[in-house]
């Protein structure tokens, strides 16, 4: 989205109206937010162009980093919206695009190949990040929102149960199967870190008649009605969440691995600037919460408002643009 020659004008003071910044609840050096407001950052002269992914979550921050490079003075070149992980990083790594938002998981698990996730927000970060540094990209600026798989339940089965863990649900089926019914997507039933690895961890076995297999378009409509189940796999900061009322489980045993957000970018890109990228990227980081996140996604999904103008109001409202 193109910004007027006032807004950039103005970016400095608005940036200076930053809040203190406090940790992202991350460890490390260059690990949760920079001290101090981002009112420093000065990107004039610098070219970069930024990517994203093509779905909802990623399109809104997409817009996020352009235009808050932007306001920091930046010459940005718009490629987000690209289609898949294999796309964009392909992309990261020839130099189309210089930097986006990726998830600590992916990133561990489809792009770097291992099979084995790192338990812990913050060890999973910093093992991605030792290990891509021999493909010339630099993680960083990790944030608290986590995109990871989750078992929701619908406002009937809070106030029914009582539930607010995934062990909760887990004493709901050992009580009574058919009460914990699951509304689910066909890929996480049978995965070894689905539905099988739940059951495993938290000791329950929920029987095969009561998961009901749903495109995964049609489960939040479908729990949130409660018309096949109370219960359902979604992804962690899904807007339509909050379109559907529902309640995302603690998941008080740790189970599914985390898919924190954080900044990648090629490695000479960032050292040119670093000190500036650092503050103004965990800047940004530090808003973006689950809940953040969540309201972000869904005034695209729920309510049509258009990621460049969410992005706008979301870096506006934080003083960050």
């Amino acid at each position: 989205m193109s910004r007027t020659s006032s807004r950039r004008a103005s970016a400095a003071a608005l940036l200076a109206a930053a809040l203190v910044l406090t940790a992202c609840g991350n460890d490390g050096d260059d690990v949760g937010a920079a001290e101090g407001a981002a009112s420093d950052v000065d990107l004039s002269g610098v070219s970069i162009a930024v990517g994203s992914k093509e779905f909802t979550e990623q399109r809104v921050l997409g817009q996020i980093v352009v235009q808050a490079l932007e306001a920091a003075g930046a010459d940005v070149t718009d490629r987000t919206n690209l289609t898949g992980t294999a796309v964009v990083r392909e992309a990261l790594e020839n130099g189309e695009i210089d930097v986006y938002y990726e998830y600590t998981g992916t990133g561990w698990i489809s792009i770097l190949g291992e099979t084995e996730p790192v338990q812990g927000g913050d060890e999973q970060f910093e093992a991605v990040k030792k290990a891509d540094v021999a493909n010339g990209i630099t993680w960083f600026a990790p944030a608290e929102a986590n995109n990871t798989f989750a078992i929701a339940a619908n406002e009937q089965a809070v106030e029914e149960f009582g539930v607010s863990s995934i062990s909760d649900w887990a004493e709901v089926v050992n009580n009574d199967p058919s009460a914990g019914r699951l509304c689910s997507s066909a890929e996480f039933i049978n995965r070894n870190d689905g539905l099988p690895g739940v059951e495993e961890l938290y000791g329950f076995d929920l029987p095969t008649d009561q998961v009901v297999q749903l495109e995964p378009a049609l489960v939040y409509t479908q729990v949130g009605a409660g018309d096949d189940c109370d219960f359902a796999v979604v992804f962690a900061t899904d807007g339509q969440i909050l379109n559907n009322n529902l309640t995302v489980l603690e998941d008080d045993l740790a189970f599914f691995p985390p898919y924190n957000i954080a900044a990648t970018m090629r490695t000479d890109t960032y050292e040119a600037n670093a000190e500036e990228y650092d503050e103004l990227f965990a800047a940004i980081s530090a808003e973006l919460t689950d809940d953040q996140l969540t309201s972000l996604n869904a005034q695209v999904d729920v309510d049509g408002m258009d990621p460049a103008q969410v992005a706008e109001d979301f870096l506006s409202e934080a003083g960050l643009a």
